[in-house]
């Protein structure tokens, strides 16, 4: 794992009533428009990417462009991306 800044401020996604430790993802926004996404089972594990990306992410969760993941009956996979 590359090295990550000390001072960073990591903001976990769940909801406000949420209780226990989750497992939830973790996001801190870094120097270097650095964004850094976590599991909170796993903190060790960290995946980095660029705010332009994220951004990019977060407008197409809002625009329901991820929704078909959560069609799917929870015993059964992701759909395979090819």
């Amino acid at each position: 794992m590359a090295d990550l800044p000390p001072d960073l401020t990591w903001t976990r996604a769940a909801p406000e009533d949420a209780q226990g430790p989750g497992p939830w993802i973790e996001i801190a926004f870094g120097p270097g428009e650095l964004v850094h996404l976590r599991e909170t089972g796993d903190p060790g594990t960290v995946v980095t990417t660029t705010v332009q990306k994220w951004d990019a992410f977060a407008k197409g969760v809002v625009a329901g462009e991820f929704d078909h993941f959560t069609e799917n009956d929870s015993n059964e996979s992701p759909p395979q991306q090819h």
